[in-house]
């Protein structure tokens, strides 16, 4: 395995009044400059079939070993992925949740650092 380690952030926009307090671009950046991560990325709404296709292609043509998403509810992101994830072929015990509704960015970074160092 290659052990490429990746975070993708949904960033609702302005459509989930949950996210409205943390700059998502913010905590992206932070998170590219402070962390090991191979990659991060964002899209808009990954539960849509649209982001779910997303997810699908960057499962099929890189060999991820760790995928953090910054999202909705984490119980929520397993129902969501767990076809996604199966037509891929990617293990769903490699996918760790995170949680950022309501959160301020500088929480969400602090969170997203410490799922990292806690899910290596």
């Amino acid at each position: 395995m290659a052990n490429i380690k990746g975070l993708i952030f949904c960033v609702f926009g302005d459509a989930c009044p949950s996210c409205r307090g943390m700059d998502a671009l913010k905590v992206l950046d932070v998170i590219r400059q402070e962390t090991s991560l191979d990659f991060v990325d964002f899209h808009p709404q990954i539960c849509t079939e649209q982001g779910n296709q997303f997810l699908k292609d960057l499962l099929d043509n890189i060999n991820i070993d760790k995928l953090y998403v910054a999202g909705c509810d984490p119980l929520m992101q397993q129902k969501l992925f767990l076809k996604t994830f199966k037509a891929a072929g990617f293990d769903k015990a490699r996918h760790v949740a995170f949680d950022v509704r309501n959160l301020t960015t500088e929480q969400a970074v602090a969170g997203i650092k410490e799922l990292i160092k806690n899910n290596p």
